[in-house]
């Protein structure tokens, strides 16, 4: 299963995902970083991305910082 590697940007005024020059993924995502509604706004904007059900969708690492690791499905 491949690995994203995503930096979240949360309390932006519009949710988007965007891939950068680099292959990293940069997020901006509407809610704030507290009980993990940043984190379920993250994987809801990856499954949209990728096609795929939100269940597929897991942060790895980084649960609790800016910079995650987050497992697609292939």
């Amino acid at each position: 299963m491949p690995i994203l590697l995503v930096k979240a940007k949360p309390n932006a005024r519009a949710s988007s995902l965007t891939q950068q020059d680099d292959g990293t993924w940069l997020a901006h995502l509407k809610s704030p970083p507290v009980d993990g509604k940043a984190n379920a706004e993250l994987i809801d904007l990856v499954a949209e991305q990728f096609g795929c059900r939100k269940a597929q969708v897991t942060i790895k690492t980084g649960g609790g910082s800016r910079l995650k690791r987050v497992e697609i499905p292939d």
